[in-house]
């Protein structure tokens, strides 16, 4: 139906942290942004607008009721007077449709400058995604792109795909959350799926935290400027901006976060503890007000987090995590919960092809870390084997590109389902034609 050359399925991966989306049939995404918003409540737009006149950097800004929203990278690195930045997603499930139709919108008319009429669409969608909210996906989809045929499937299943198995256990490590999903026969065994909310977002609030607590104080972009005193020397000039919202600051400061935790951080070998790793060798990391600071244990301790919550506690400023840290397991617990709720027959089979997938999965030593700890405290007879794409970007984009050669196979064509068959049958269907 739709294998032809003429017209590619559209593939969009909306995850907690990063929106990706592109061609089916493609290696990588076209179009890769943030998925959270910029937002300015109704009242203050006028003085906003007029503030910004100059920017030119206002094409994608949506008025919607009372706010104006601001999507992709460019838009939401310009700072804006009492510009809110949120996030439509929580736990990895959408809370607000507004912004997540702005953010489709950004995706497919500004990003991939299609028009949604003219492409089937396949969607990524969480292990915990709700009937309602796969029924508003279709409706969504249906009614305001007007798109010929859709597809629904889980995140666990594509990254399976993606690897090229049918069997797997998915451990998904995510900007919002992190999932453990066994795969079996391409279905999410759904009573045996694990989440935790600890994912790469947290783990960068935790390091931002640690560096403040030792007198290091990231600063974000927006709040000081070079000048050039000399040919190669610049002076760092602070400015006063007091209508820039904490919201902001928060995400101006985890761009920075993020990107130290990826150059520096790797996992410890053995579970962390002060006295083992307090005189390891610091490394440096110049930051964009040209200053450059050093970092020693937190490099093994923000990564370890995730094998030990309760680990966060201890780092000045995180005190008040206590509510997400105590219903969270360490990623070893998780695999083996997981495993243990399945079926006997395919436990041997999980634990021999464990995927790591997700943007904090790329941290280094992670996959050697999880396949240790795994050898120690799962059953004697299971051979652990934790497998991981080749490098960060395929892990990072995994969902996606198992959406993308799912999309693109000529045997998938017969599983679009369109307006008409989701009007006949109701929303049963998409259960049926998307378990």
């Amino acid at each position: 139906m739709y294998g032809g050359d003429e017209v590619s399925a559209i593939v969009v991966d909306l995850g907690s942290h990063t929106c990706k989306a592109g061609y089916a049939g493609e290696d990588a995404p076209k179009a890769v942004f943030p998925s959270v918003v910029g937002s300015i409540d109704g009242m203050e737009i006028d003085d906003a607008d007029n503030a910004n006149m100059n920017s030119g950097s206002t094409p994608d800004s949506k008025s919607k009721g009372k706010s104006k929203f601001y999507v992709g990278s460019q838009d939401l690195g310009y700072r804006r007077d009492h510009m809110e930045v949120l996030s439509p997603m929580k736990d990895g499930v959408v809370v607000d449709w507004d912004m997540v139709e702005n953010i489709w919108d950004h995706a497919l008319r500004k990003c991939l400058l299609i028009d949604p009429k003219e492409h089937p669409m396949l969607f990524a969608e969480s292990c915990s995604n709700s009937q309602q909210q796969r029924e508003k996906t279709a409706e969504i989809m249906f009614e305001k792109y007007q798109v010929p045929a859709l597809f629904l499937a889980k995140n666990a299943v594509l990254t399976s795909f993606a690897s090229g198995r049918a069997t797997s256990l998915v451990v998904d490590c995510g900007g919002g959350s992190t999932t453990v999903a066994p795969v079996q026969d391409g279905y999410v065994l759904q009573k045996a799926v694990s989440t935790s909310p600890i994912g790469g977002d947290f783990l960068s609030d935790c390091l931002l935290k640690s560096l403040e607590s030792k007198g290091l104080p990231i600063k974000p972009r927006y709040a000081f400027k070079r000048k050039e005193v000399r040919p190669g020397e610049f002076q760092i000039v602070d400015l006063d901006l007091p209508n820039t919202t904490e919201s902001y600051k928060l995400y101006s400061q985890r761009v920075i976060v993020s990107d130290i935790k990826e150059c520096v951080c790797r996992a410890p070998d053995t579970p962390y503890d002060d006295t083992s790793y307090s005189n390891i060798p610091m490394t440096p990391y110049e930051l964009p007000d040209g200053q450059t600071i050093e970092i020693g244990a937190d490099r093994f301790k923000i990564p370890d987090i995730l094998f030990n919550p309760s680990l966060a506690l201890t780092i000045p400023g995180m005190e008040n995590s206590i509510e997400t840290t105590s219903s969270a397991h360490g990623l070893p617990q998780m695999v083996i919960e997981s495993i243990s709720k399945c079926d006997v027959d395919i436990r041997r089979e999980l634990y021999s092809s464990i995927l790591l997938s997700g943007g904090t999965a790329s941290m280094q030593q992670l996959k050697e870390r999880l396949e240790k700890d795994l050898l120690e405290e799962s059953p004697q007879a299971a051979r652990v084997k934790v497998l991981a794409s080749g490098n960060a970007t395929e892990r990072r984009f995994s969902v996606w590109i198992g959406g993308s050669i799912l999309a693109s196979l000529g045997s998938f064509q017969q599983m679009w389902f369109s307006k008409s068959e989701f009007e006949e049958h109701g929303a049963s269907y998409i259960q049926r034609k998307c378990p």
